[in-house]
């Protein structure tokens, strides 16, 4: 039976990446976990129930053709996750949320050395984010169910299907980078800490 998962710090830092309408666009192609946003919320609203320390995370991108770029529909927020009026925003130009932004100053600056991820996508900047957390010492916890991905064609030009693309991303992180768990266990935590 698998150990109870507890947080260590009594103010974890929930960490929402990329949740920008960008994603709903058809170019993505088909995704996994329809309800990620729905999961996101119901986290954020723990969050924000209990005061705990929140960032979003926004994607300018500054490629001409991304449906991330600052000025069209999709660099809008998702509704289930956008942020209130004093929550902290930080934008990125790239796929992880540390490179050109002030993330790891703040974090250290405020003492939040424990986070919890969610967001899109999985085998993007969500990868790319809990590595370099990982590696800075952060401990990182990722809620799985709150994130997804796309399908996408291996460089044998395999399709595979987003299923498998997060199941992938999700075993190069766990165990070396963070603790991959469900929003269930990250909610259960919260109740006992």
């Amino acid at each position: 039976m698998p150990t109870p998962f507890c947080f260590t710090s009594s103010s974890p830092l929930l960490l929402l990446i990329d949740m920008q309408q960008a994603v709903d666009h058809p170019d993505w192609g088909p995704r996994n976990h329809p309800q990620a946003e729905q999961v996101c919320g119901h986290l954020l609203a723990g969050w924000r129930q209990r005061g705990l320390p929140l960032i979003h995370i926004r994607h300018d991108s500054i490629d001409p053709n991304s449906t991330y770029r600052p000025g069209q529909e999709g660099h809008a927020f998702k509704p289930e996750v956008a942020p209130l009026p004093g929550e902290t925003v930080i934008a990125k130009q790239t796929n992880s949320a540390f490179i050109g932004t002030g993330l790891e100053a703040l974090l250290r600056d405020k003492g939040w050395l424990e986070l919890v991820v969610v967001g899109v996508s999985t085998s993007n900047s969500i990868e790319a984010t809990v590595r370099m957390a990982g590696n800075l010492g952060f401990k990182v916890w990722l809620a799985e169910d709150a994130c997804f991905t796309f399908d996408k064609t291996d460089w044998q030009g395999r399709h595979r299907r987003a299923e498998e693309v997060h199941a992938m991303s999700l075993a190069n992180l766990d165990g070396e980078y963070c603790r991959v768990l469900t929003s269930q266990d990250v909610l259960a935590a919260l109740e006992h800490s």
